[in-house]
């Protein structure tokens, strides 16, 4: 019994880690928290990009990768964080 107890404790602990770590990545998600490197990466733009070629990087490549047009909200997401990253390092 005590056992049991024990084990209910355990796997409720670690589900509201989870859940945690969850919400942690989507918070940073949303903050734009990527790596600078990373972002210029991802959207394809030098070091020394402007504003609006950020913006017409992100507008191409969502344009495939937005989940109306078949892509996943997972990369949609990963493309939102590149470009507000690197357009408030501006």
């Amino acid at each position: 019994m005590m056992l049991l107890a024990v084990l209910a404790v355990g796997v409720a602990f670690w589900a509201l880690v989870q859940l945690g770590r969850r919400a942690d990545a989507e918070k940073r998600a949303r903050r734009g928290a990527m790596p600078l490197a990373e972002a210029r990466a991802l959207l394809g733009v030098g070091e020394g990009a402007s504003a609006r070629e950020i913006n017409d990087a992100w507008r191409r490549l969502m344009a495939r990768a937005h989940p109306d047009q078949g892509g996943t909200e997972g990369l949609a997401a990963q493309l939102n964080a590149a470009r507000d990253s690197l357009l408030n390092a501006r």
